[in-house]
């Protein structure tokens, strides 16, 4: 890759929300601002491999991409009367702005609409927001690209017959709302920490930086929720360990293994004083705020073996109550292996096949547990399991070279 196609790349990267959540404004259709963006990219990579990039390239695509926009409303004769013409043309907001004036945060409240179905609205976000491709998308939710490219047209073809607004809710809506964005949010980041596609960078700051931006965002509409500061602190505690996550040769490191020196202090900082301002409030915690005070026992030590595994467990515990599902259990397991040893986790762990079997990490974590029991065997098969399912690069070289280290023999049972 080119210096300017690099560059090109990492404006794609900074501008698409942006421009995506300027034109849906503007112009009220998603696929007209989709279309318009991509068209204004695709003439930005041309124009630039030759002239060079313009000093302002987010100017510069939104005057492109306005252009494109303005054509094809003209052309397709969208315009319903002069009223919407002059709209257009001078780039008023044709909603209420509602609660704080923001044109990505408008476009994620629109996106995360309870009108569409969860899976919807996760795959609208990541799309308009994130600017994930629509394979990308397709995969990380494991289906066809025909079908999740269908997916996100009903999306938009619900969103614009039944004429749902462009704008953050008032703030007397806001509490019925936030739920339903803060999954959408959750996702984008947990895409970007770890992406799910091989042909992707292991780990995407571009969509775990727009994720906490617009967790703040919300944050600032709700300040008291305890959800949206309980999600905002996980997403700091996480996003502080991005910088050790990856090694040099772009594989997986696991927390145990991770240079703690390299974490993001600042990050760490902001993230405990969140939990413990939840804490502090005396108000019964709910998912997000039980995983983020998971993740500040974590941060919080200096040395793996400093882990309080106990609290872990009982807040895992905790979690089990509030969200009785099967990726919770087995993360709790990986905690009980700490505590109470690889046997015991592993009886954990096989009583969650018939759910799991087609998840990477339920394999990966048996490869650990029966490696640890010595039973190298049974090990390599989990982990040849756990690659075949892995989309991410660095995980898949992760298990790899972990899989290759038990050699060729071993007991087995």
């Amino acid at each position: 890759m080119t210096d300017v196609d690099a560059a090109i790349a990492q404006v794609h990267r900074d501008e698409w929300a942006r421009l995506v959540a300027v034109l849906a404004r503007r112009f009220g259709d998603l696929d007209v601002a989709e279309d318009a963006a991509g068209e204004a990219f695709a003439v930005a990579l041309e124009k630039w491999r030759t002239d060079g990039l313009p000093p302002n390239p987010g100017a510069w695509l939104t005057t492109t991409a306005g252009n494109k926009a303005l054509d094809r409303v003209r052309r397709e004769g969208k315009r319903d009367d002069k009223q919407k013409q002059a709209h257009m043309l001078t780039d008023r907001p044709a909603e209420p702005l509602g609660v704080i004036d923001d044109d990505r945060l408008r476009l994620l409240f629109t996106c995360a609409h309870p009108a569409l179905a969860m899976e919807a609205r996760v795959a609208l976000t990541l799309r308009m927001v994130g600017g994930l491709t629509v394979p990308e998308i397709a995969r990380a939710f494991l289906v066809q690209e025909t079908t999740m490219g269908q997916r996100i047209t009903r999306a938009k073809a619900k969103i614009a017959n039944a004429r749902i607004p462009y704008r953050v809710p008032e703030a007397a809506d806001l509490p019925s709302r936030v739920a339903g964005v803060l999954a959408v949010l959750y996702l984008v980041f947990n895409e970007g920490y770890l992406a799910s596609s091989a042909e992707s960078d292991p780990v995407r700051a571009d969509l775990t930086g727009e994720a906490i931006r617009l967790t703040r965002l919300v944050r600032t509409l709700m300040p008291y929720d305890g959800e949206v500061a309980g999600l905002l602190a996980l997403m700091l505690l996480t996003e502080a360990r991005r910088g050790a996550r990856v090694s040099a040769s772009g594989e997986l490191v696991t927390l145990d293994q991770q240079d703690r020196g390299a974490w993001d202090r600042a990050l760490v900082a902001e993230g405990h004083a969140l939990v413990r301002e939840r804490l502090a409030s005396g108000q019964a915690p709910g998912r997000y705020q039980v995983l983020a005070a998971i993740s500040a026992v974590h941060t919080d030590a200096a040395d793996v073996r400093d882990t309080d595994w106990s609290q872990v467990v009982a807040l895992y515990d905790q979690l089990v109550r509030l969200d009785p599902n099967p990726v919770v259990a087995l993360n709790r397991a990986i905690a009980v292996a700490e505590l109470d040893g690889p046997q015991v986790a592993l009886a954990l762990v096989d009583a969650l096949t018939a759910s799991l079997d087609d998840y990477h990490a339920f394999h990966a974590t048996r490869a650990d547990l029966l490696r640890r029991l010595g039973r190298s065997a049974d090990a390599r098969a989990a982990y040849d399991r756990a690659i075949g399912l892995a989309g991410n690069s660095a995980e898949s070289s992760y298990l790899t070279r972990r899989r290759d280290e038990l050699g060729t023999s071993g007991a087995s049972t």
